[in-house]
């Protein structure tokens, strides 16, 4: 039997996964990831604490699979993307906190990029839109803020990286400063259809070439890992965590797509090998790269889908834990006409508004916390289904499944109004850890684990399907109502009061 370590460096954990050839999970670690808010829409990590996190639950990953790290094939990496760090290459020393795919600090920054047209470039080359969500400004802000970091990067002193790339040139002591295209079709710096670092966007957002990783396949790339690290073998592959979630719910064909529900949803349709022209929407972007050759995804990114969830725990504390909700949302038929709408980082796809702020609105005398749950689950449906629609009409056909994953694709109550909303059937896999399985089947087809896709096709087994069995005229009427919410809350943080 043969073992995969499977490192996921999430938003709001760092776990690792080991995964025997059979994808069943023989063992896992865990250690939740510290958030830093130094101002109303803000959001920042520490390098540091993920590093030593991810040394930490992958120790433990081996101790609860009763394994040594000799007994590993290979090593998967799969990550949150777009956050953004900067660090020294004599030292590994981060500047600063890393700054998080949530952070809106740059929106003012890239808000007088777009007034100069500069959109449409970006579009062309990158599949993205200009928005804070993406690394580049991010990347330029840490270079125009941290003392003498622009000089230091023009001089080769500094390097950039998102997570991936910091966690590969620690696994490797330093040796490799790396990406995988996946990540880097999400800096706004990458050309998707040449495949290399775009000059005329680097120029763009003042980034010197010193500072860029070196973009390599997604499997395959067998980097050693330093065993100073605790660790052996190879790092084998890399990816993105939404791009390895499309991957782990093996949607290898054109036209198959994946929602992944978790701190936000994320919808990621395959489009093959050729890279489409998406609408205003929705982004292109690369849904793999394997022997050079990519595979292209349609995609929309919801931001708050699970933290939704956790503000309702957390902020408000009408749940205890995240679970408690559906029980709650379902204790009522519906929210009498509350609306929630979880702008408060923005809004994402389709709208793309970043200075959107979250609204809860239609409160009466008699609403209570069942409605404000049960309004908080209609939220992350009808804004993943805004995106299918979106998704759809690009394709130029309907999709008629779903495959869905992460942690809230558990909660049957939001699975049932998704169906019912989106007018699909939605597959849920009967393995939860569709992103680390992602990163898994990656680094072992790269190491041999498996000859081809066609030798794991036959391991993905579904859990449940959910079909559409909604009232037509309540779905539309609930449709209208969202609408109505979204257009009060957009354009919320430009008003100036």
């Amino acid at each position: 039997m043969k073992f995969l370590l499977v490192l996921d460096q999430g938003t709001t954990s760092t776990r690792a996964i080991v995964f025997d050839e059979t994808l069943a999970v023989a063992g896992i670690g865990q250690r939740a990831l510290q958030q830093y808010f130094p101002a109303p829409g803000l959001v920042e990590h520490d390098p540091q604490e993920i590093w030593q996190a991810t040394l930490a639950v992958a120790q433990e990953a081996l101790k609860n699979a009763g394994l040594s790290a000799g007994d590993i094939a290979t090593v998967g990496l799969t990550n949150q993307r777009e956050t953004t760090l900067l660090w020294e290459r004599a030292t590994g020393r981060p500047l600063h906190h890393a700054i998080v795919w949530q952070d809106r600090r740059t929106a003012a920054q890239c808000a007088e990029l777009k007034s100069t047209g500069a959109e449409a470039l970006i579009r062309e080359r990158t599949g993205l839109l200009i928005d804070p969500y993406f690394s580049a400004s991010k990347l330029r802000w840490l270079l125009d803020h941290i003392p003498g970091a622009r000089v230091r990067a023009a001089r080769g002193e500094l390097a950039f990286g998102t997570m991936d790339s910091w966690l590969a040139w620690q696994l490797t002591g330093g040796r490799e400063h790396v990406t995988d295209a996946t990540n880097a079709a999400r800096t706004q710096l990458y050309n998707i259809h040449l495949g290399a670092w775009d000059n005329e966007l680097l120029a763009l957002w003042d980034i010197p070439h010193e500072v860029l990783p070196r973009v390599v396949d997604s499997s395959g790339i067998a980097l050693e890992i330093d065993p100073a690290c605790g660790l052996r073998g190879t790092l084998g592959g890399i990816a993105g965590d939404q791009q390895a979630a499309l991957f782990g719910q093996q949607c290898f064909e054109p036209g198959s797509a994946k929602c992944t529900y978790g701190t936000g949803c994320f919808i990621l349709v395959n489009a093959g090998a050729s890279c489409p022209t998406p609408s205003a929407g929705v982004l292109a972007t690369l849904a793999w790269q394997i022997n050079g050759q990519p595979t292209y995804a349609l995609e929309g990114s919801v931001f708050m889908g699970g933290a939704t969830v956790q503000w309702l725990r957390d902020g408000l504390g009408i749940i205890e834990h995240a679970r408690d909700i559906e029980a709650l949302a379902a204790s009522v038929p519906n929210t009498e006409g509350l609306i929630l709408v979880p702008a408060f980082t923005g809004l994402g796809a389709p709208h793309w508004d970043p200075s959107a702020r979250g609204l809860l609105i239609g409160l009466t005398r008699g609403t209570g916390r069942a409605h404000i749950a049960r309004a908080a689950l209609e939220a992350i449906a009808l804004q993943v289904s805004d995106v299918l629609t979106t998704l759809q009409s690009d394709l130029g056909r309907p999709l008629q499944t779903l495959r869905v994953d992460g942690g809230a694709a558990r909660n049957a109550l939001l699975m049932q109004l998704q169906a019912d909303l989106a007018g699909l059937v939605l597959q849920r896999a009967a393995q939860p850890e569709t992103t680390a399985l992602g990163a898994a089947l990656l680094a072992g087809l790269g190491a041999g684990v498996w000859q081809n896709l066609d030798a794991v096709r036959q391991l993905w087994q579904q859990d449940h399907q959910f079909y559409p069995a909604g009232d037509a005229a309540a779905i539309a009427q609930l449709q209208t109502r969202w609408r109505a919410g979204v257009a009060r809350a957009r354009g919320w943080a430009e008003i100036g009061i």
